[in-house]
């Protein structure tokens, strides 16, 4: 697919000053906005597309948020879930900052540690050490246990 053939899809309003989430994977977009919590009572706009054609991916998600700059921990849980992603936070119109997500090697407190029982879940924050990305695993440093993409992703949920 061209470049101007992808771009006859992609008739979405420009956002004045927020962040655009580009390149997610495919049917991941509402589990990037359950992350960053934006339902109904957001007071913002945000525009979700998906399964958009893509050159690189075949197809792909994207959001754009009125009004919200992402905190360092909101693109760490994003990260988990979209390791493809783009962040671009916009002022004005224009693209001030752009940046691809990356899986930090601790997630302190980005996310509950998986095991129900693991004291983190009663008391303090969580430790996670990242011991390996693909397949994605990470071990508390509390409790131990590994945890695999799926109960990472049931854990943010």
């Amino acid at each position: 697919m061209t470049a101007n053939k992808e771009n006859e899809f992609l008739k979405a309003k420009k956002i004045e000053n927020g962040t655009v989430i580009d390149h997610i994977p495919k049917g991941s977009a509402l589990k990037v906005l359950s992350i960053l919590k934006i339902g109904d009572d957001f007071p913002g706009t945000v525009t979700v597309l998906m399964n958009v054609p893509s050159s690189h991916y075949g197809e792909k998600d994207i959001i754009k948020i009125e009004g919200k700059k992402l905190a360092k921990k909101e693109v760490a849980q994003i990260a988990l879930i979209a390791p493809t992603a783009s962040v671009n936070t916009i002022q004005h119109f224009s693209v001030v900052d752009k940046y691809v997500v990356q899986t930090p090697k601790k997630l302190e407190g980005v996310m509950p540690c998986p095991n129900p029982n693991c004291i983190t879940r009663r008391e303090g924050e969580s430790h996670l050490d990242v011991e390996q990305t693909n397949p994605f695993r990470v071990r508390c440093a509390y409790c131990e246990k590994v945890y695999g993409e799926d109960d990472l992703k049931a854990a943010l949920e």
